[in-house]
């Protein structure tokens, strides 16, 4: 990987597949803790866009609960 975009890129696939909550807490800690104060972050056109399907979906009611999710995941983890 050559560029930070791409670097990032990898890290939101890879943040996409962890379900652990103590996990994901401490990430998020880490990168909150890292963040500069008043520092704006510049996002990608990739990001933006799937920051505007989230907005779409969330209009059109496309949701659906942590609960449905989990059980969703658990099946297709089963499955493998």
């Amino acid at each position: 990987m050559n560029s930070a975009e791409e670097i990032r890129n990898s890290i939101i696939d890879q943040l996409l597949t962890i379900s652990n909550k103590e996990y994901l807490k401490a990430i998020f800690e880490i990168i909150n803790n890292s963040k500069k104060e008043g520092e704006k972050i510049q996002l990608s056109d990739a990001q933006i866009a799937m920051l505007n399907m989230s907005e779409e979906d969330i209009k059109k009611n496309r949701l659906i609960s942590q609960e449905d999710l989990d059980e969703s995941d658990l099946k297709w983890l089963e499955s493998q």
